[in-house]
């Protein structure tokens, strides 16, 4: 799936993300690497075909790459320190001092053992259960002379739910992104909701309620295929919403949007309801 962004990297609030984003295109293509946005940059890229502000600027691009070695991804690692860039703490992690711009390089692929890639320097395991998944359904958009391929919005739920339960507290933005995209979605694929997904509209319409059962079930049709993925994501929910008072999600999301509990928790049982109703399928 195609789409032409006629929009300008200055939209993105991203400082300097034309530059940093042509050194990866030309050595990944180089390398002959596929690779993908990610992160907080894929969701506005995608957001903005509709005209949806970013709603934070960020200062880092996550790229995950396809590879099928260490020794492959040291040599992107070399490339790029050639190109500009230093290493830092994290291995996974490149820092550009003339844009101040880092990025975070995320391989998988049959690099991946279990859903986790080891860097040997620092005997540091880095989990990426539902990247191969969801990346099988990216979408490509054009913006300006380069083309992004991202993931679609329901895909990027799914790895920033896992990457939350992994690290909640160095993944203090995933919840944000997340209500962010059910939030927007309505508005965002309307069309499609109103042909397909009547079904879905409660007695008393709401919009965020709405969006969180179609996410679901798009959700759905990625997760199906992998039965990890099913279990972390269903597990995740489950945790969330089985004992409201003691949901980490429902409470970050009333706190921050002046909701009940119960109104946060509502919006996560009906993004699962969606994943849950589709696999019975």
């Amino acid at each position: 799936m195609s789409n032409t962004l006629n929009k300008t990297y200055k939209e993105l609030a991203i400082p300097y993300f034309n530059e940093v984003f042509n050194i990866i295109d030309r050595t990944l293509l180089k390398l002959n690497i596929p690779y993908y946005l990610v992160g907080v940059s894929a969701v506005a890229l995608e957001l903005l075909k509709k005209g949806v502000k970013p709603s934070r600027g960020t200062k880092d691009i996550d790229f995950a790459i396809m590879i099928g070695s260490l020794a492959e991804f040291e040599q992107v690692v070399i490339d790029l320190k050639a190109a500009g860039f230093n290493k830092v703490k994290a291995p996974w992690t490149l820092y550009h001092p003339e844009y101040n711009v880092a990025i975070d390089l995320l391989p998988f692929g049959q690099i991946e053992e279990n859903d986790t890639v080891n860097f040997h320097e620092r005997n540091i395991d880095l989990h990426f259960l539902g990247f191969k998944e969801v990346l099988q359904h990216a979408t490509t958009i054009a913006i300006e002379e380069k083309i992004a391929h991202i993931p679609p919005l329901q895909g990027m739920i799914i790895l920033k739910l896992i990457a939350w339960n992994d690290r909640p507290e160095d993944r203090d933005n995933d919840l944000k992104d997340i209500l962010l995209i059910i939030k927007e979605y309505f508005d965002f694929n309307s069309d499609e909701i109103y042909e397909f997904y009547f079904d879905t509209f409660p007695d008393e319409f709401d919009k965020i309620i709405v969006a969180a059962r179609v996410l679901g079930r798009k959700s759905a049709e990625i997760i199906h295929t992998s039965d990890k993925v099913k279990k972390r994501v269903l597990e995740v929910l489950q945790n969330n919403t089985v004992h409201p008072e003691k949901s980490p999600i429902a409470e970050r999301w009333a706190r921050e949007n002046d909701w009940t509990i119960e109104y946060a928790v509502s919006i996560l049982n009906h993004f699962k309801l969606g994943i849950t109703e589709t696999l019975k399928q």
